[in-house]
């Protein structure tokens, strides 16, 4: 299979979708890698390298007509539908559910398109988004230290206070595997954190694995609104996947918020979990509503390209070279997981939130592509 990677052009995106080394695994079976030139540079992986591992370097005409398989770390953007077309196979993080236009491009154009983030197991698991949010969740914890600065608009707190003074207050929203990577690291600068969750498992399961360190406190609307006025940093970490994530704060409840105090909605790339969150970049990544700091850059992974490369790649290698060594609709009766993770088949939408999202028509995967094995 010729398999492309095309260099991702939205506003400080640095990642790119293979490593040199995965490169080199698919060439090594056999099958054709194509690497938008410079695609790599971000991530400090020059073209150099992908033609040590056997990968031919192209234009971004060639990587997108002559790719059956096209990886990329983002979703398309505007100037980028054009470039859609029946035939081609589309594997990236889409989050169409947030995104009606690219939900229109995507179904008009025939492609098919398969999204990392609602790739899941039969257990629940999502393990293409996992690493972004490992990632994603100790980036907040260090956003939100670093904006609560007085000269970057926050309250001039430092989270893990000195000996005599408190330390700050983080609340984080969700105890999925964003909300625990950002406790993990605000509780290692110092804070005092709370995690406000749904599941008694779940919470169970965070007592045990964080020795008891952090306070965990069923969620809810009444809940929330009390628990704010004490942060000095709230996370937003709730995910519904391949779904519009829940409005849990809204405007009216910024005004029981510290003046100062940081919001840092790192689900905001499937619509944010705050009523006042609009998408940032890393170039801008803050604007305040009412006194409250928000930080909701789209692509937090992007800021540490080197090291979300890596961890991508390590994660969604395996799915590629199922796609490459069967054939999509071969691969996706072998995996259901896999299965789950398409969203869009030659203008039909098969995944059941985006079409709700959108008021689109759903049509199950099983009536587009067979389902059992061969």
């Amino acid at each position: 299979m010729r398999i492309g990677v095309a260099r991702e052009i939205k506003t400080d995106e640095y990642r790119v979708a293979l490593t040199p080394a995965g490169a080199r695994e698919l060439v090594l079976k056999g099958h054709d890698v194509l690497i938008e030139t410079t695609a790599g540079d971000g991530s400090s992986f020059p073209d150099s390298d992908y033609e040590r591992a056997g990968a031919e370097i192209v234009s971004v005409d060639d990587v997108w007509n002559r790719a059956e398989l096209l990886l990329k770390v983002k979703e398309p953007i505007a100037v980028e539908y054009r470039r859609l077309r029946e035939g081609l196979v589309l594997f990236t993080y889409l989050h169409i559910a947030a995104d009606a236009p690219l939900t229109h491009a995507l179904a008009d154009s025939g492609i098919v398109a398969v999204a990392y983030e609602t790739v899941e197991t039969d257990d629940r698991r999502l393990p293409l988004l996992a690493p972004m949010s490992e990632i994603a969740g100790r980036l907040a914890a260090q956003a939100g230290a670093h904006f609560l600065e007085k000269p970057l608009g926050g309250r001039g707190v430092l989270l893990g206070g000195v000996p005599g003074v408190a330390p700050g207050r983080v609340l984080v929203l969700g105890g999925g595997i964003v909300g625990y990577n950002s406790a993990i690291i605000a509780l290692g600068l110092g804070a005092q954190v709370t995690i406000l969750e749904r599941s008694i498992d779940r919470m169970r399961h965070l007592d045990e694995i964080l020795s008891g360190r952090v306070s965990l406190v069923m969620s809810s609307t009444l809940q929330i609104e009390s628990s704010i006025a004490d942060a000095d940093v709230v996370i937003g970490a709730v995910l519904i996947p391949g779904a519009r994530a829940p409005k849990l704060v809204t405007r009216a409840m910024l005004k029981e918020m510290k003046p100062g105090a940081v919001i840092v909605d790192v689900a905001i790339d499937q619509g944010g979990c705050f009523e006042t969150s609009h998408p940032t970049t890393h170039t801008d990544p803050v604007y305040t509503v009412d006194g409250i700091l928000h930080y909701c850059v789209a692509n937090m992974p992007g800021g540490v390209p080197i090291t979300s490369t890596k961890a991508l790649t390590n994660a969604t290698l395996p799915y590629v070279e199922e796609i490459a060594d069967n054939g999509l609709a071969r691969a996706v009766a072998r995996d259901r997981s896999l299965a789950r993770g398409v969203n869009v088949v030659e203008g039909k939408i098969v995944y059941e939130a985006v079409a709700e999202a959108h008021d689109l028509e759903f049509t199950p995967l099983e009536d587009v592509l067979p389902l059992a094995p061969a």
